[in-house]
């Protein structure tokens, strides 16, 4: 009798907190948080467990792009992040749903991007219990991702969510994960209905499981209606640079005469951002080679910006500074800087900053802290003092001249015939010159792409996106999907490998579907081309690496887009064609161009490892 009084009293307490016959529910509130911090898209694949998040959020006049595959709603979440500085939202269902995105949330996290990962799950009383779609995804993101949380009332989705945009945002940036269980985000009046039809029957033991079930499910939605949520933006943490790091810095780079900077994606983050930064490197006067999102961060022909030879410059430099490169393979793993340089590391990332050192290189001033934020506090460092720093004007010209022999070596490959079709080169010339100034490049390939990078210049900041650091394939359809969404008024451009195309030639259907006109272009050269020219000389053979001349400009026909074959008999229009192509996306037609290659010995001995 007591336990009945006590399990009555508590039932009654908690529905005097929650509105019995209300349609709200839990998408609601995160749509409502979604909206006060700023967020303007979201890219999802459709699933019943995650419903209502997708439907508050159109409610809330947030737009809803659904992708073909889930691994593509990340990987847009990821470019719109890069591009506006704030965290990109992918939601997806349970199960198949969460997996499917796995390789674009390690990619996101190795490129350092913020972005929230909503997923769907069982009710919360069925979890573990052999639900529909129902495994541990908290583990199985828990070493991509840098938090993870599952909601388990209605009433923690505003503070969770909350919690969620700053700590993508803080420190290092990365991607963060939330489960939804679904009767979390479906109404009360659904859910309460639900549980209780599960214990029918006049026995005592339906009884008791009849009034836990009432108090569960009211205790769900308790307090989650009836108050007014705090939903403002909590400041993200920024590790600034120390003041004393920075002098030491300064007085490192007053006594050299052969300083060098390279820019990684790290550099371009707020709070400082790419504009300001830029500003920041023309005052210093320090030339530049610049990776990942940096790359345009001068534009297209700065004087203190150099695209080749970088081995050579790092052999003479007297001072490098790493701002937000990471020592590993892309260098060598830090063996390419010199035993004479001294080295100025800068890192919001505590592993990135000392990776690999003391094996292959050592560093003279090491600085924890926001990259941008450090050449901010520099500059004005060097303003205050009334101090240019003494940078060898036979530096830069030697820089400038090795630069333009290497231009000049590779314009040469560019005249010269291949077997069949197009020579790559020339066509990526031709590329080159019919990209407007307003235009952003997404870079998915091997082989083409990585020809691509020494001829096809970025615009400007944040107008080149690559995977990063893990080398990732197939993000080129998600990538245009969020930077087309989160930029519809530039050209978006999609560099593919024809490798590269077969993993996302589908989402031509969410460019039409959602009006997201972006052209593409293949190279096709009828092969893994940076794998073959490993295996073929190395192990004698080029199984599983040869592809066909196949016809991608017809498939995106079928997909109600418009397709461009460009060979030999119309190649030497090829900057005609582009620049037509583009004109159809103004117009708002996804294009695509495929261009048929031949073979060249440019970035011969290039390995894919």
């Amino acid at each position: 009798m007591t336990l009945g009084r006590f399990t009555l009293r508590a039932i009654n307490q908690a529905k005097k907190e929650v509105e019995i016959n209300s349609k709200r529910h839990g998408g609601e509130l995160i749509a409502q948080v979604l909206e006060s911090h700023g967020v303007e898209n979201i890219f999802t694949l459709s699933g019943g467990h995650i419903s209502p998040i997708l439907t508050a959020a159109e409610k809330t006049g947030i737009r809803v792009i659904d992708t073909r595959h889930e691994v593509n709603t990340v990987f847009a979440a990821d470019a719109a992040a890069r591009i506006t500085g704030k965290p990109g939202v992918a939601v997806v269902t349970a199960g198949p749903g969460i997996t499917n995105t796995i390789t674009a949330l390690k990619n996101a996290q190795m490129a350092e991007s913020p972005l929230i990962l909503f997923g769907g799950c069982p009710a919360t009383l069925l979890k573990g219990k052999g639900a529909l779609q129902d495994i541990d995804q908290l583990s199985l993101v828990k070493s991509i991702t840098k938090w993870q949380k599952t909601i388990t009332k209605v009433r923690d989705i505003v503070p969770i969510v909350r919690d969620a945009f700053q700590i993508a945002q803080s420190d290092t940036p990365g991607p963060v994960f939330i489960e939804c269980p679904l009767d979390t985000l479906y109404p009360y009046s659904l859910i309460g209905k639900e549980m209780m039809a599960r214990a029918k029957g006049d026995s005592l033991k339906d009884k008791i499981t009849r009034a836990y079930l009432d108090y569960y499910s009211t205790n769900l939605f308790r307090r989650a209606f009836n108050r007014s949520w705090d939903l403002s933006p909590i400041k993200p943490k920024i590790p600034m640079p120390d003041s004393e790091y920075v002098k030491h810095a300064f007085g490192l780079l007053t006594s050299a005469k052969k300083p060098l900077i390279l820019l990684g994606s790290q550099a371009v983050l707020p709070p400082v951002g790419a504009h300001k930064l830029q500003e920041c490197i023309n005052t210093l006067g320090i030339p530049c080679f610049l990776g990942g999102m940096s790359r345009g961060l001068l534009g297209r022909n700065s004087p203190l910006q150099m695209r080749q030879a970088r081995r050579d410059a790092l052999k003479e430099a007297d001072v490098v500074i790493l701002g937000g490169i990471v020592p590993d393979f892309r260098l060598s793993y830090g063996s390419v800087l010199s035993k004479k340089s001294k080295i100025i590391a800068v890192n919001r990332n505590p592993e990135g900053l000392n990776k690999n050192e003391g094996r292959f290189w050592n560093s003279s001033c090491s600085i924890l802290g926001d990259v941008g934020s450090f050449f901010h506090q520099l500059a004005d460092m060097m303003k205050s003092k009334g101090q240019n720093f003494e940078v060898d004007e036979g530096w830069i010209k030697a820089l400038r001249e090795r630069d333009n022999a290497h231009e000049k070596k590779t314009a040469s490959i560019a005249e010269k015939p291949t077997d069949k079709h197009l020579n790559p080169i020339k066509f990526l010339s031709q590329l080159e010159s019919a990209i407007p100034e307003d235009s952003i490049l997404i870079a998915d390939g091997g082989d083409f792409v990585g020809s691509a990078a020494y001829i096809v210049r970025p615009r400007g900041p944040l107008r080149w996106l690559d995977p990063g650091a893990f080398g990732t394939l197939g993000c080129g359809g998600g990538f245009a999907i969020g930077a087309k969404a989160v930029r519809p008024n530039s050209d978006v451009i999609i560099l593919y490998g024809d490798g590269s195309v077969g993993y996302s030639l589908m989402e031509y259907d969410t460019f039409v579907r959602h009006k997201l006109p972006v052209l593409s272009v293949v190279g096709n050269d009828a092969c893994w081309t940076q794998i073959v020219r490993e295996q073929v000389p190395v192990l004698g053979s080029s199984v599983s690496c040869m592809l066909e001349y196949t016809n991608y400009e017809k498939s995106v026909e079928g997909l109600g887009a418009k397709g461009i074959l460009i060979d030999r008999s119309n190649g030497d229009d090829a900057t005609k064609i582009i620049q037509k192509a583009l004109e159809l996306t103004r117009k708002g037609t996804p294009v695509m161009i495929n261009a048929l290659l031949g073979k060249t010995n440019f970035r011969e001995g290039s390995l894919s490892v």
